[in-house]
């Protein structure tokens, strides 16, 4: 808020005049001699200070105010004769001089502070104390308003020196010098004001009425440095027809080894002090010059680049000259305050923010710039100096047309434009980069006349006589181009018609390469400007500029191939994903390379966007129809799929996509390849399991299960309705099959376990309906065991059901299977046989281990003992079974430093071994009373039975060893042939019924097959079985003994040497056998084996 235009004035001056002390007559007397001299009339008041000059002498006595302005000055200039001595603050004076500078600032009328200043300056004593007590104003008083009034005060006697012509008093004059190295003092406390003074606004700064008073003081106090450290000179301008013979030169800043060369002005040894003042406060302008760039940076584009120039200026100064290690004095450190003199004494008349004098002027400066610029531009001898020096008068130029507002700019501009055109056009083949940046900017802004980013040109006429000339400096690849470029895209962005763009995108396709190359720079603009909100209304042929590019992609050249690469991210991915997907299909492999990187550059932009990774799978499934309607083929999706991975590296949060993703995949639950999507970033899925889980729990809640009489009549339309039913049920279960299983065991997750996973769970538990319906867990058992379900989803979900943790799944299994074997209930049994199956194949040891699977165990056995045909449902069922026994042999037999469960290595092999799967199933088939029996055998299924126990049942264990032999691990090859096949060998030799020997006999000929070496301390043995079998045994203990022996044969060369002291018997038996055995199969294969031998 800015500070309200009156003082407060002090105590004294404000007291009752019946106060007779002295001091209270002091101060009324002082303020109505003060009120007086500020309200008369300047010329009265000049009159009154030539009357009294040179200054009177003081009387020992008090003055007295008669009410004259002569008996006024006399007062105030006893009092201030006394104050001085005595040391006093004069506050009481210089505030009322502040208020009265402040309030006739811009007013015609005022004045009479400075008139009573300059003539109290003519005494050096007055002098010093006024020039003390203001140091002290500006240092003590925090009052807005005060340090405002003493901001413009200040500036007007900084100007007032050089201003008063028409009287002969000289007082300011004369005690200049003095003044400034007294008010040098205050330049950090300006400093301080005017970097406290800015307030933001939609993003840019700007100042306030006192920052911008601060900035014009300390403008004003830098130029009087300057300006009273210069000798007079006689020196043209250089607009005079003689300015060409007299020039200046500024020096460059190389930083290199050449010397710097000094201007050929000269300093005043007598005023050296004055420069170096402004010289040791660099630091001070540099900031001054940050402010005013941040102020001007909305509304003053033009004056804002100009400053831009100045501070980095400043900033070469500053590294060049402050870091030479020179006495003062020296050469070096003369050249480089000569040079901040030589520019700063334009660049600080120029930077003012308030100045009524300079519409007077303008014309003359812009003269002696462009003719600078002019002069300069024509003499190559000394290329850096020229350089610089035009340089200097660009940023003049700068600062002095970026003041204007839009009307005087166009004003301007129409009586200048054409000269200025004349002189900047051969600068934009400069080459420094400066230089063709600043006349860039000047022409910008002749160009759209200061209109404001974002506006639209109506009147183009002049733009459209000089648009042709620009489109062809694009012809070649040099500075120039690249400044025509900058012009081109804000004039397309502005236009109002697409006629320059149009020509623009033409370029794109030309044989000339540099053209190619401007054109593509262009564009670069144009995307880079459309993507600042200051241009929203902007209409573009976007999908024009989209084609465009992605036919760069071919370009023959790696620079084009590449921008373009880079710009279609920027780009609506509308106009691009499809397009780039086609071409990742194309038959050239160098352009699917090129494609597929433009793509994941595109989807790594966009990278937490999901609308754009769901326009990828749109892209991707409707090509895939396309090809399937043309050809008939399938489209190999994973070249655009195996992108993912890459681009998933990009995404920082996964919260914010995957709920659209899921949404989509239950939107279209028949697109497979959101499907392998998933899949391709199922890790990440993991890192937000929670998310993932809820929202496929929320889709799944919308979806009803089947009634009896849904499910009758869906099935027997046999409708599309079906078909999508199907799918909607699969959706939920494909998401949670992409999930690894580490989502699985944490036993703490609510939303994965709800309260399953407590010591209160009901394990016999027979109805589903009773779990916690918002958990994974309840959605998997509902989807296994419901009756109507659809049979994919009931095998999806029982497979789903095996990763759930041992703790919680197998005490509900076991009792489901209970319950179904009991009911004899096919379907439920299949169920829970593959859910135990996939807990056996994913957990191995942990689940084998849990308690339960012995009951489970023993209800296997069961339904192994029921009749069955090949073929039916029980047979199918009792095979699932003894797949599901096997995988118990394999998880018993796995390596315990397999386990990828925390803290369960240690006990999991002990309990295993106490029940033994492996001991157990042997005895079953061999019925050998002599090997020990684990505990847990002593109700086996024998034991209970009081009836014979069938052949098939013996036939069913032979055939869980079989299955063992094919499903085990190699880690565990050799534990099972340790632990297996010498009780085996054994118990053939007393086992009485030929057939449960055939059996052993088949399950040690799968053991030679699929363990290979791991048996080789077996070998002969086996060999024994295997002539002893072929020699007096039944048709099918010889058919096995065969099939044992050949598997031998066919073993490793170790294998073959350890048996081949017995291959000799064997070629007579295989011989007698070929020869008279009554089977012609067995005849057969004895030939074969025969063949085998004797090769």
């Amino acid at each position: 808020m800015e500070p309200q235009s009156h003082f407060l004035l002090p105590h004294s001056a404000s007291s009752e005049l019946s106060d007779s002390s002295p001091e209270s007559m002091t101060s009324v007397t002082l303020g109505r001699a003060i009120s007086s001299l500020l309200s008369a009339r300047p010329k009265k008041l000049h009159d009154a200070v030539s009357r009294l000059s040179p200054l009177p002498l003081t009387s020992t006595g008090p003055a007295s105010v008669s009410g004259s302005l002569d008996d006024s000055l006399r007062f105030l200039l006893h009092y201030l004769n006394d104050a001085a001595r005595r040391n006093e603050p004069l506050d009481e004076i210089l505030i009322p001089m502040l208020d009265n500078s402040l309030k006739n600032k811009d007013s015609k009328h005022g004045g009479q502070a400075m008139v009573v200043l300059n003539w109290l300056f003519q005494d050096g004593f007055v002098f010093e104390a006024i020039a003390m007590a203001l140091v002290r104003v500006i240092s003590t008083k925090d009052d807005r308003f005060v340090v405002l009034g003493w901001c413009t005060f200040v500036r007007a006697v900084l100007e007032y020196e050089s201003s008063v012509t028409q009287f002969p008093m000289n007082g300011i004059k004369e005690r200049y010098p003095d003044l400034l190295k007294i008010l040098a003092s205050c330049i950090p406390h300006l400093s301080v004001v005017l970097h406290k003074g800015g307030t933001l606004q939609d993003g840019y700064e700007l100042p306030s009425r006192l920052a911008v008073s601060a900035a014009d003081c300390f403008l004003a106090l830098s130029e009087a440095l300057i300006r009273k450290a210069k000798v007079p000179s006689n020196k043209p301008k250089l607009s005079d027809s003689k300015a060409q013979k007299r020039p200046v030169t500024l020096v460059a800043l190389d930083g290199g080894d050449k010397k710097a060369k000094p201007a050929p002005e000269s300093l005043d040894a007598s005023n050296m002090e004055l420069d170096y003042i402004l010289w040791d406060h660099l630091e001070e302008v540099l900031g001054l010059v940050q402010k005013l760039l941040a102020w001007s940076r909305k509304s003053r584009p033009l004056h804002a680049k100009g400053l831009e120039q100045v501070l980095k200026w400043l900033h070469e100064i500053k590294g060049h000259y402050r870091n030479v290690k020179a006495e003062a004095g020296s050469k070096v450190i003369k050249t480089g305050i000569l040079l901040l003199s030589s520019c700063w004494k334009h660049y600080g008349m120029l930077m003012h923010l308030e100045d009524q004098k300079f519409s007077q002027h303008y014309k003359e400066l812009l003269d002696q710039y462009l003719a600078g610029i002019q002069f300069y531009a024509g003499h190559t001898e000394n290329k850096d100096g020229s350089s610089e020096t035009i340089k200097f008068f660009l940023n003049c130029l700068c600062l002095l047309l970026g003041r204007f507002d839009s009307k005087k700019f166009e004003s301007v501009v129409s009586e200048y434009g054409m000269r200025i055109s004349q002189v900047l056009v051969p600068q934009l083949h400069s080459a420094a980069d400066d230089v063709i940046d600043g006349v860039v900017c000047i022409f910008k802004a002749l160009i759209f006349k200061q209109k404001s980013p974002g506006s639209s040109l109506t009147d183009t006429g002049e733009v459209d006589a000089v648009l042709p000339l620009m489109i062809h400096l694009l012809d070649e690849r040099d500075g120039t181009a690249r400044a025509v470029v900058l012009l081109i895209a804000e004039y397309c962005l502005m236009s109002r018609d697409s006629q320059c763009l149009k020509e623009v995108i033409e370029r794109l396709a030309s044989e000339n390469v540099q053209q190619r190359r401007n054109a593509v720079d262009v564009i670069s603009e144009v995307i880079r400007m459309s993507s600042d909100s200051k241009y929203v209304h902007t209409q573009l042929s976007w999908h024009d500029i989209a084609k465009h590019l992605i036919v760069l992609l071919e370009d023959e050249e790696t620079a084009i191939q590449e921008q373009a690469s880079s710009l279609l991210p920027l780009i609506d991915p509308s106009l691009v994903l499809p397009a780039l997907v086609n071409l990742i299909y194309s038959g050239d492999e160098r352009l699917q390379s090129t494609a597929s990187d433009a793509c994941v550059v595109v989807l790594k932009y966009h990278s937490e966007n999901a609308e754009v990774i769901c326009m990828l799978l749109d892209c991707l499934s409707n090509l895939s129809q396309n090809v399937n309607q043309d050809t008939g083929s399938k489209l190999e999706s994973d070249r655009v799929l195996r992108l993912i991975p890459e681009w998933s590296k990009s995404v920082q949060s996964w919260n914010f996509l995957i709920e659209p993703l899921i949404d989509k995949m239950f939107a279209e639950p028949s697109n497979a390849n959101i499907v392998r999507f998933l899949s391709h970033i199922s890790e990440h899925l993991a890192e937000a399991a929670d998310v993932v889980l809820s929202c496929v729990l929320m889709h799944a809640k919308r979806r009803k299960d089947f009634s009896r009489l849904e499910c009758q009549t869906d099935k027997s339309e046999d409708s599309e309705k079906m078909q999508q039913t199907l799918f909607e049920h699969l959706c939920p279960l494909l998401v949670i099959k992409m999930l690894p299983l580490r989502v699985f065991n944490n036993l703490d997750s609510t939303i994965m376990y709800g309260q399953l996973s407590n010591q209160g769970i009901v394990h016999d538990c027979q109805d589903i309906n009773a779990i916690n319906q918002d958990t994974v867990t309840a959605l998997l058992l509902k989807r296994t065991f419901c009756e109507f379900e659809f049979n994919d989803v009931r095998k999806l979900a029982a497979e789903l059901c095996g990763r759930i943790h041992p703790q919680v799944l197998i005490p509900i299994i076991c009792s489901q299977l209970e319950y179904a074997a009991g009911s004899q209930d096919i379907i439920k049994i299949k169920a829970c046989l593959f859910s135990v199956c996939t807990s056996l194949v994913v957990r191995g040891r942990e689940s084998l281990s849990h308690p339960g699977m012995l009951k489970i165990r023993k209800t296997l056995e069961t339904m192994l003992l029921w009749p069955s045909l090949d073929g039916d449902e029980v047979s199918r069922a009792q095979h699932g079974c003894i797949d599901c026994m096997a995988l118990m042999v394999c998880a018993e037999l796995q390596d315990p430093e397999s386990s990828n469960i925390v803290g369960t290595k240690k006990n999991l092999g002990d309990a295993a071994l106490r029940n033994s799967v492996l001991v157990h199933v042997i005895n079953q088939l061999t019925q050998d009373k002599d090997l020990p029996v684990s505990e847990s055998n002593s109700d086996d299924v024998k034991c209970m039975s009081e009836v014979p126990v069938p052949l098939s049942f013996y036939l069913c264990m032979a055939n869980v060893l079989i299955s063992a032999c094919q499903k085990i691990s190699d880690s565990g090859k050799k534990p099972f042939a340790r632990r297996s096949l010498p009780r085996l060998i054994r118990a053939i030799e007393v086992i009485t019924k030929s057939e449960i020997r055939a059996a052993c006999t088949q399950v040690l000929f799968s053991a030679v097959y699929h363990l290979k070496s791991t048996l080789l301390p077996y070998s002969m043995d086996l060999l024994k079985v295997s002539l002893k079998a072929l020699q007096k045994g039944s048709e099918k203990e010889r058919m096995a003994g065969a099939k044992l022996m050949g598997s031998l044969m066919a073993s490793d060369d170790a294998i073959i040497q350890s048996i081949s002291g017995g291959l000799v018997e064997a070629r007579s038996v295989l011989l007698s056998i070929s020869l008279t055995d009554p089977s012609p199969e067995l005849r057969q294969v004895s030939k074969k084996l025969l063949a085998c031998l004797t090769s």
